[in-house]
């Protein structure tokens, strides 16, 4: 279900005041710009994944128990921060602005389901406080 006009310019209330306040945080949520973001932030997770391989194998040869721990723990870290920059990159189609401060193209898919089943159940509660 699309927005009303009314909720349409409120976000676009919303996103020029985003882009006035801090216009380089905008412009990095934007297509392209999130989706070198995440690639970035899986590069370095990757980098530090690779070192905390190194420090635990080290840790075992050089029998430092807590070499080991400490090379898993970074293992461990690099995992979750690689994972979750790579869910949240943007897919490919995605372009940046559409001419609109803060624009977009078509939303996910996944996240117009969610927005649908946040929708009816605001109508459910509208129409049962009515009854």
């Amino acid at each position: 279900m699309p927005l009303s006009d009314h909720e349409q310019r409120m976000l676009e209330q919303m996103e020029r005041a985003l882009y006035a306040e801090d216009p380089k945080f905008a412009t990095a949520l934007e297509g392209n710009e999130l989706r070198t973001y995440s690639r970035k932030r899986v590069y370095q997770a990757v980098a530090g994944f690779l070192l905390g391989i190194a420090l635990l194998m080290g840790g075992m040869v050089a029998q430092q128990v807590w070499l080991s721990v400490v090379g898993f723990l970074i293992m461990l870290g690099c995992a979750a921060v690689g994972v979750t920059a790579w869910r949240k990159s943007p897919p490919p189609g995605v372009q940046g602005p559409s001419g609109r401060v803060g624009g977009r193209s078509k939303p996910q898919r996944q996240r117009r389901s969610m927005m649908d089943r946040i929708e009816q159940r605001w109508q459910r509660r509208r129409d049962e406080q009515g009854d």
